[in-house]
């Protein structure tokens, strides 16, 4: 399942690092940013259009400069789960082998910073505050994908509640979450069917725990309601 080739950009693995290659967006003031901005290369991916495989060599670690990511995997009956949704700040393509376990698409144009993975671990022997800050993101994989096994024994309910809150944390200092992603893709990460989505999102409303005022764009009117609902 492949989608068209990025917008004037090539696959990462042709790239050499250029020191010279910043990032559009400003990146946080810590050494492991400041690598990836110094080292790194942006590239622009149209939506939809992949930015690795699955079983890809894990070669490079990529950073959301702007828009947002999606990772999945089609499973063997053909239904598609995805793994995770990467916001702008985020990164992603950490793998705890040589190859990807999963797929990696744009789901709005984006633009991604994109470094050797090699390169990051050389200069992690050499500095301890990039060595700590790659061990303290390896962590926080390890925790999502805890938190993600979690998820999915909640009811459809307690999930889609449970991800709205997720996404309030990440994207919205107030109380309006504007949702990069479609109902599918949340269904497929949710592990629920589109339907079941729309009718909990229609109940949550109906109880008055948030609003929907377009379909990318949601209200959360009582947090506590949520965070009770998620358990």
């Amino acid at each position: 399942m492949h989608a068209s080739p990025p917008l004037n950009a090539v696959r990462p693995r042709s790239l050499a690092p250029r020191a010279n290659t910043l990032a559009q967006r400003p990146v946080a003031d810590d050494s492991l940013s400041q690598a990836m901005g110094l080292m790194g290369a942006t590239i622009t991916y149209a939506r939809n259009s992949e930015i690795f495989g699955e079983n890809e060599p894990a070669e490079y670690l990529y950073k959301v400069v702007s828009g947002s990511v999606r990772t999945y995997k089609i499973l063997n009956d053909g239904r598609r789960q995805v793994g995770g949704f990467y916001l702008v700040g985020d990164i992603f393509g950490l793998e705890f082998a040589d190859e990807h376990s999963l797929s990696a698409e744009a789901i709005t144009d984006c633009k991604i910073l994109v470094v050797k993975r090699n390169a990051l671990n050389a200069l992690a022997g050499r500095d301890a505050s990039v060595a700590k800050q790659l061990l303290t993101l390896t962590g926080c994989e390890l925790h999502r994908v805890q938190n993600r096994i979690l998820l999915l024994i909640k009811n459809a309910q307690q999930r889609v509640a449970g991800f709205l809150l997720e996404m309030a944390r990440r994207d919205s200092p107030g109380d309006v979450i504007e949702l990069p992603m479609s109902r599918q893709d949340i269904a497929d990460y949710l592990g629920l069917t589109v339907e079941t989505v729309s009718r909990t999102l229609t109940s949550l409303e109906c109880v008055a725990a948030i609003e929907v005022t377009t379909s990318r764009r949601i209200v959360l009117r009582n947090r506590s309601a949520l965070s009770h609902l998620n358990g």
